[in-house]
């Protein structure tokens, strides 16, 4: 199914001072509001996705699954500086109608909270019945969260953090290296810094799986085998896989957003921005991540004031939120039907 795209011809006063001229938002909404309109659940997706969660999410939004539009108003709507519809580096100026590629602005997590709410407002969502998001997702529900005090009832963040940490900046500028040596780079067309690329989704790859997770699925048969391992093959096919449907410029500056978040920057610090989020808030954390541990989701839990943390256990890693889609329903439909989700 195609996005919708609204276009918002004010543009957008960015965290930085430098502004977007105009701004086209892609987004894909599934059923309709109840007669109290309020039963929009707002999904805010992971790094390289897109606007339809029912193609990413399965098992958790679909007509058969907890999420069904038959009784949710779902909305999903793409990041600002990605390359699914919504104003990113591809895009072209409006001043001259060439693309941005390397003159695109820099972005923060507030940048794409304020994208969205300005498709909020376009769409007439008044309240949000529960808002859900994951890693990069996460980031930016915990900042919409901190705006909308009064207009969001339920917040549920999945692996993700209240800043982005050291270790987690380390891996996105590993990636970011990656792209910057490939000779394409320094070009300005759709391809540049593919290869790079490639090899960043490598290196991003070994974050959001574990150990033990390829020494299940990458293991050896063949005693005698001394080159062309399955885990060699894999790794360069998902380099292959994402070069097929994105492009370097999109990856290196939603890293860059990442890098950013820190909910607590000019707000008096993270316990007083955690303070300030008075929606009943679910914090989910997969045992075996490694990019955004379990301590980062106590530490959400710990200082949201209407917070609960839960802990799913997973094979495989961060990587986690999107494969267990059957304890998180279970945990879902628990905390949106009942007050205390660890008394259950």
């Amino acid at each position: 199914m195609n996005p919708n795209c609204y276009i918002h011809k004010e543009g957008l006063q960015l965290e930085s001072g430098e502004s977007l001229k105009e701004l086209n938002i892609a987004y894909h909404t599934y059923g309709e509001y109840d007669p109290s309109r309020n039963n929009v659940i707002w999904v805010c997706h992971a790094l390289t996705a897109n606007s339809d969660v029912f193609d990413w999410w399965e098992g958790l939004f679909g007509e058969k699954d907890l999420f069904n539009p038959k009784d949710y108003f779902i909305v999903c709507a793409n990041f600002l500086g990605s390359c699914y519809g919504t104003t990113g580096p591809l895009s072209p100026k409006p001043t001259n109608g060439q693309a941005y590629y390397h003159d695109f602005p820099q972005l923060t997590v507030r940048d794409l909270v304020g994208a969205h709410e300005i498709l909020r407002k376009h769409l007439k969502i008044d309240r949000i019945h529960m808002m859900i998001g994951s890693s990069l997702g996460g980031m930016q529900a915990l900042e919409w969260a901190y705006l909308l005090n009064g207009k969001l009832d339920n917040l549920v963040v999945l692996a993700s953090n209240a800043r982005h940490s050291p270790w987690g900046i380390a891996f996105n500028e590993s990636q970011r290296m990656s792209i910057e040596v490939d000779p394409t780079w320094k070009k300005s067309n759709d391809e540049a810094g593919l290869n790079g690329m490639r090899v960043a989704r490598s290196i991003a790859l070994l974050s959001y799986r574990t150990y033990a997770t390829y020494d299940h699925s990458q293991q050896e048969n063949d005693e005698g085998k001394t080159d062309d391992y399955r885990a060699s093959s894999y790794q360069r096919y998902q380099g292959e896989k994402l070069a097929r449907r994105f492009n370097a410029y999109s990856y290196w500056h939603l890293s860059k957003i990442m890098d950013s978040h820190d909910i607590g920057r000019k707000r008096n610090g993270l316990v007083a921005a955690l303070n300030n989020i008075k929606s009943r808030t679910l914090v989910i954390g997969v045992n075996s991540d490694q990019i955004f541990p379990i301590n980062e989701q106590r530490y959400l839990a710990d200082h949201i004031p209407n917070a609960e943390f839960l802990e799913i256990k997973s094979l495989y890693g961060h990587d986690g939120f999107l494969l267990e889609q059957e304890q998180l329903t279970q945990v879902l439909k628990t905390f949106l039907t009942t007050n205390k989700i660890n008394e259950q």
